[in-house]
């Protein structure tokens, strides 16, 4: 939804976004509802919105072979942001998401390639294909001989493998995003998921003891830096070929500091940080047993975080940094929005109460209006 605004606000060009739907009509319906969520006043736009109805888990992806051909004679830009975060899916499941949903639009790509050209196949992956490795791993990285934490990491993993084997004939470029959270100024986000999930734990008092190690690190980038960079070195010839990790890296805080942050902003005690062989078989089925069944249900929601307050793998950055921060692209401190994150998450009931960006950025303009506004990027030639 970041890119789709971007798209919106600072180029001309028409965008095709596939939407599953049961019909065209419900298609365009989800997609205009997608645009008004972001850019407030999507009529204005509508002209250059274009919903394809279709589904990366089916054959051509869902799309009818005649409009599959008119795709392919118009587009020239391929952006495969689509993907399962989900850590706990049935690895058949995740895999059709992510691994064959991908090869399914390079597919696309492959008859967009050849009938009017393609200029750019923009896949979003993550740094946490990066798995159990230790250690630094560099944004050339992807066969370590690690292992992974769930079905996620190793779909996606398997995903951005695929795309690499297609490099030499499509002009392919790689985004590791480490864990996304909301805006820096707003703190929106329409998905309370990784991060969320464990501050809302925090926030009831459910969360008193993590599986972990203080100074592991805690790499978070808010949602505006990661799509902010995908459009900027999507557009760039020297970006072809390459993977940028869009990750904290060497700036990334600590567990011990999210722990703290998270404290502070719910005026609650410091969770305690437990090597994970010590918490995982005595401490949580002990608090568990002692847990009210509310309590309980957060708590056993909580497992699949479990590696993220552990990791041991250091993110190097040293291909975004050096591309982006020419134009003032930067991953910020994450104490200087984490209030924000907080703040909108208790305002949006931990996404019980949906609030839209524009809905978000009026309420921080409300409380600060003397804060200066955060930098527009030039438009993106079309």
């Amino acid at each position: 939804m970041e890119l789709l605004a971007r798209y919106l606000e600072r180029t001309d060009r028409t965008i095709y976004a596939l939407i599953r739907a049961r019909d065209d009509e419900e298609a365009e319906q989800r997609l205009l509802g997608a645009a008004r969520t972001v850019v407030g006043d999507a009529d204005r736009h509508a002209g250059r919105l274009v919903a394809v109805r279709g589904d990366v888990t089916e054959p051509g992806l869902g799309i009818e072979p005649e409009r599959r051909e008119r795709l392919a004679q118009e587009v020239t830009d391929v952006v495969h942001s689509a993907a399962s975060v989900s850590f706990s899916l049935p690895l058949a499941k995740a895999r059709s998401i992510n691994l064959d949903g991908t090869r399914r639009v390079l597919e696309l790509a492959d008859v967009c390639a050849e009938r009017g050209g393609l200029n750019r196949f923009a896949h979003v992956s993550t740094a946490y294909v990066a798995g159990t490795h230790r250690g630094p791993f560099y944004e050339d990285d992807l066969d370590r001989r690690q292992h992974f934490n769930n079905t996620y990491e190793r779909s996606k993993w398997e995903a951005e493998k695929l795309v690499r084997e297609r490099a030499e004939r499509l002009p392919t470029t790689i985004f590791r995003p480490s864990i996304v959270v909301g805006e820096r100024d707003s703190g929106w986000t329409p998905a309370f998921n990784v991060v969320y999930g464990p501050l809302r734990a925090y926030s009831r008092g459910s969360l008193t003891a993590v599986p972990g190690r203080r100074s592991a690190p805690a790499d978070v980038v808010p949602v505006d830096y990661v799509a902010d960079a995908i459009v900027e070195l999507s557009q760039r010839p020297d970006a072809v070929g390459r993977t940028y990790a869009l990750a904290a890296g060497p700036e990334a805080r600590t567990i011990g500091d999210l722990i703290d942050m998270s404290a502070a902003a719910f005026g609650r005690r410091r969770a305690v940080a437990l090597r994970p062989r010590v918490y995982r078989p005595l401490v949580h089925p002990l608090l568990i047993r002692r847990a009210s069944e509310s309590r309980r249900r957060v708590l056993r929601r909580a497992e699949v975080y479990f590696p993220y307050f552990d990791v041991r793998a250091h993110f190097d950055t040293s291909a975004a940094t050096e591309a982006l921060a020419p134009v003032g692209i930067q991953v910020p401190p994450l104490e200087d929005y984490f209030q924000s994150l907080v703040r909108f998450a208790e305002a949006a009931d931990w996404g019980r109460r949906p609030l839209t960006r524009i809905q978000a950025r009026d309420a921080v303009e409300e409380l600060e209006p003397t804060r200066p506004p955060s930098r527009q990027l030039e438009p993106v030639s079309a």
